[in-house]
């Protein structure tokens, strides 16, 4: 099955030269999200749990787009300024699942473009 690249409307801007979303296969990946408020194109505020929560809403709103929710990610990548913020991002994002988590690596990425705190990946299933 070739690759496709689907029609995000609520995803923020790039800020390089990606896509927000590609699929093949069944199966969704979503690039990095950063604390970009999508509509605005502000920041959310230079606090982790702030621009996790950022992150998080438009991973949602991005997966909305293309009918998909939370519970069909099997697997995270997060990336962490500072990897002594896991527990605070920890606690949001568990707040955005029920029941089973998917699959996940966080690790310190040691900076991040546009000096953002956190950027969380993810892949989808249909």
């Amino acid at each position: 099955m070739p690759k496709t690249v689907p029609v995000t409307p609520s995803a923020p801007a790039t800020l390089a030269p990606y896509s927000p979303a590609s699929e093949a296969s069944g199966l969704v990946f979503l690039s990095g999200q950063v604390g970009l408020v999508p509509v605005s194109g502000d920041r959310a505020p230079d606090d982790v749990s702030a621009q996790a929560h950022q992150v998080m809403s438009n991973i949602g709103a991005i997966l909305g787009d293309l009918g998909l929710s939370y519970d069909d990610i099997v697997k995270t990548s997060i990336f962490l300024a500072d990897i002594s913020d896991f527990s605070a991002v920890n606690e949001v994002y568990a707040s955005y699942f029920e029941g089973d988590y998917p699959a996940r690596t966080t690790v310190q990425a040691g900076a991040l473009p546009g000096g953002f705190l956190v950027e969380i990946e993810v892949v989808a299933a249909r």
